[in-house]
C-alpha cells in the first residue's frame, strides 16, 4: 500500500480534463470576485488617457 501511495505522488503525467476544469473554475471565481474593482480601475485609466489626449490636442490647436 505504501508503494502505491508513493508511486501515485511521483506520477508526473500531464493534466487531465478534471484539472483543467478546476483551473477554469478557479479563474472564473477570481474574475467574478474582482469584476467591480477591475471595471472601476479600467474606467479610471481610460478616463485619464482620454483627458490627457484632449488636453494634448487642445494645446496643439492653440499653437
Amino acid at each position: 500500500m505504501k508503494n502505491l501511495i508513493i508511486a501515485f505522488l511521483k506520477d508526473e503525467e500531464g493534466q487531465t480534463s478534471t484539472e483543467y476544469i478546476l483551473l477554469v473554475a478557479v479563474v472564473a471565481l477570481i474574475v467574478f470576485k474582482f469584476k467591480d474593482q477591475a471595471t472601476k480601475r479600467l474606467g479610471d485609466i481610460t478616463d485619464g488617457v482620454f483627458t490627457g489626449a484632449e488636453s494634448w490636442v487642445g494645446e496643439l490647436n492653440n499653437q
